[in-house]
């Protein structure tokens, strides 16, 4: 397994975010996200999760909740990739992966685009 410091693996998070195309990023909503090292014991291997409420799905009761949240697992990631490249890439497509959940796209879409 490669090692990267926890401050190194947020970088790459802060930077897949970074890259996400300003008209887009305008419009998330009530989001945070955050690096944990490991997800559940249940689901080793999970490299990102999304929690809350779809920007699609939201209505006029959609008020004074709480942010709907993004996880970015280091520990899985680390494991899974060989190169740091591989880590690059992989932070990168689990970040919009896990984004695009936010605007309410499903995973069978985002397989079919190339994000899954």
């Amino acid at each position: 397994m490669l090692e990267m410091s926890r401050e190194a693996f947020e970088e790459l998070v802060s930077d897949a975010l970074d890259r996400i195309p300003p008209e887009l990023a305008r419009v998330m909503d009530n989001v945070a996200v955050f690096v944990e090292d490991e997800p559940d014991p249940s689901d080793p291997e999970l490299l990102g999760l999304y929690e809350g409420t779809p920007l699609t799905e939201r209505g006029e009761w959609y008020a004074g909740v709480l942010p709907d949240r993004i996880t970015i697992y280091r520990g899985p990631t680390l494991r899974m990739c060989g190169t740091k490249e591989e880590i690059v890439e992989e932070v990168a497509t689990t970040v919009v992966h896990e984004v695009a959940h936010h605007f309410g796209i499903e995973d069978e879409r985002l397989h079919e685009l190339g994000w899954g």
